[in-house]
């Protein structure tokens, strides 16, 4: 029953927003996230981030300086389950004003569900999720605005063994298709780089205890832990870590850049623990990311995290072909766009995004500093 309102709610939302595109003469352009559920920290930045730029588009909007009507933002929550993401992508479709591009969810199961109905439809699918699969199944509509675990995850192992010279790992993960991913490729940068990974370990998201998993890497030998955990699973790890008195370095994935992950945690809880990201605005003093921060605080009280940034700059950079006579997978294929974050360009595959970051706590603060940059660590840390 609760399935059936929901989808109920899905379509009555998508018809709102729909009509409402129609009587302006826009197309819609759906942006499906999680804003329920179990991924709603994530989503619910990646939907703030767009919205933020649609926002910042609105005086071209009304000014028609656009040689092409502009569309209109329609949020649907896909409540991070790949099903409801797809009768939302059918829902989008079936309208008479046919969108040429959507934002997919954030999580890489919702995404993988979605990929053949894309190239079904023949509508670009902007992607902020780091599910490395996402772009390796040779699928042309795809265009991805965060780095792919196989960037992200050189730059979280080459800061595990070249920055701080750990060679033992114990390596947790969520038994989704990101925490798979992350697995995968963590387990392929640690052998790259002479490392050994001592004990592994998948959790679900529902896990609310893992001190039976903090017992078992304490006793495995492990240096450094590794983690690529979903918000509530990181902050929860991290935790009960520090109660349990771990001592032991920790490199999460992206979702403990979070300011909404940290918010979970005390401080002092965060002492010693870094993570990978695509960006850090609360912690990125650049003019044109400042900006953005201030610009996202004023609007939405609340701090933003790379998942906005990425968001935000998919939808520029999609706007910025708006016009072209093409279609906007083509288009996109071949642009050249400075973001916020970084310079975004296809590689062939998708991948748009190709840079990362290093942020760590230092005990006194839940904003963490920047420790590295990495310019496609991927590539770098494949020849040596």
């Amino acid at each position: 029953m609760k399935t059936l309102i929901r989808f109920a709610l899905l379509a009555a939302a998508l018809s709102l927003g729909a009509a409402s595109a129609r009587a302006q003469g826009t197309e819609a352009f759906p942006i499906l996230v999680p804003v329920t559920g179990a991924l709603a920290l994530e989503g619910q930045s990646q939907r703030d981030g767009a919205l933020l730029a649609f926002a910042e588009l609105e005086p071209s909007i009304r000014a028609g300086r656009a040689s092409r009507p502009w569309p209109r933002a329609v949020v649907l929550d896909t409540g991070s389950n790949p099903q409801i993401a797809a009768q939302a992508f059918e829902r989008a479709m079936g309208e008479s004003l046919r969108p040429r591009v959507l934002m997919g969810p954030i999580d890489g199961n919702s995404m993988l569900a979605l990929l053949p109905l894309a190239e079904r439809e023949k509508v670009a699918l902007l992607a902020v999720s780091g599910t490395a699969r996402l772009t390796e199944l040779g699928n042309k509509q795809i265009f991805r605005f965060f780095p792919s675990d196989a960037v992200v995850k050189a730059a979280q192992a080459r800061y595990v063994v070249e920055e701080l010279k750990r060679r033992k790992v114990a390596l947790v993960y969520q038994n989704t298709a990101y925490g798979q991913s992350g697995n995968e490729q963590l387990g392929l940068w640690f052998e790259r780089l002479g490392a050994s990974v001592v004990y592994r370990n998948s959790v679900p998201v529902t896990t609310k205890e893992l001190s039976g998993v903090i017992a078992q890497v304490r006793e495995s030998g492990a240096d450094v832990v590794a983690l690529q955990l979903h918000s509530g699973s990181s902050a929860l790890f991290v935790g009960q870590a520090a109660r349990a008195g771990l001592n032991l370095p920790i490199v999460a994935g992206s979702a403990l850049h979070q300011p909404s992950t940290a918010a979970l945690l005390q401080p002092g809880e965060l002492k010693g623990v870094c993570a990978e990201t695509a960006s850090a605005p609360a912690a990125d003093d650049r003019p044109a990311l400042a900006a953005f921060a201030r610009a996202y605080r004023e609007r939405f009280r609340s701090e933003p995290d790379a998942f906005a940034v990425a968001a935000y700059d998919a939808v520029k950079t999609t706007m910025r072909v708006w016009a072209s006579e093409k279609p906007l997978f083509e288009a996109l294929a071949g642009l050249s766009h400075d973001g916020l974050a970084m310079t975004y360009q296809s590689d062939g595959k998708g991948n748009m995004a190709h840079d990362a970051i290093i942020v760590c706590y230092d005990g006194t603060s839940r904003t963490p500093r920047i420790a590295k940059r990495y310019s496609r660590p991927h590539e770098a840390a494949g020849r040596r």
